[in-house]
């Protein structure tokens, strides 16, 4: 499965930060119920590889991607916890040769590397990456950035992350060259201390009719 048709599964790319790995299984089957199906765990607390791991094994329906990754061992050990894909919140050269060599060995990853500039973007188009994150979405422009880059690089796709919340994701998912949103306000973080699984359901499915390309 490509990084592209991972993303066009829905218009919303739940990004989580999980401190609590019981509730890692619980949070994934809500806003699978709730219409989406594709998640993205961050690498940013201690719980993270294991709430993949969990999840991977836990949850059929759900594709699990592991975010924040930085470098060659991050992508070792989010392959290993059994993350179908990969995003990153930049690109440096260093992460793209550990990719390339990782997949050389292992095979097929799909990656989302992140970019926040035009040149960043024909960067990773060069090396054969059409889909790229838009990151931070806000702070770099927004959804008027990503209109301006639609006319010079019309072959580029984008998942902008970053600010972006039930307030603006449809401005971004009405541009051509956006195939979904990345966001966590489809699961705020104290809904999930609460448990509140039916309330992450709702908001879930309130993303989900989102209009994506």
């Amino acid at each position: 499965m490509t990084i592209a048709a991972i993303a066009n599964r829905a218009p919303v790319i739940p990004v989580l930060v999980i401190d609590d790995i019981d509730s890692a299984v619980p949070l994934a089957n809500a806003l699978v119920r709730g219409g989406l199906p594709v998640l993205e765990v961050t690498l940013r607390t201690p719980a993270a590889l294991a709430a993949i791991k969990r999840m991977a094994d836990s949850c059929p329906d759900a594709i699990i991607g592991a975010g924040t990754i930085r470098n060659g061992e991050d992508i070792t050990a989010c392959r290993k916890a059994g993350a179908a894909f990969g995003v990153s919140p930049g690109a440096p050269a260093s992460l793209l040769a550990a990719l390339a060599g990782d997949v050389a060995e292992n095979g097929d990853w799909p990656f989302l590397p992140g970019c926040a500039t035009a040149s960043e973007a024909m960067l990773l188009s060069d090396f054969g990456y059409e889909m790229l994150k838009f990151f931070p979405a806000e702070q770099s422009g927004g959804a008027a950035m990503l209109k301006s880059l639609a006319g010079p690089l019309p072959d580029i796709h984008f998942c902008p992350t970053g600010g972006i919340g039930a307030h603006n994701a449809a401005d971004y998912l009405t541009l051509p060259n956006v195939r979904c949103v990345g966001g966590s306000w489809v699961a705020p973080a104290k809904m999930v201390a609460a448990k509140d699984w039916d309330g992450i359901t709702k908001l879930a499915a309130e993303a989900s009719k989102l209009n994506a390309r």
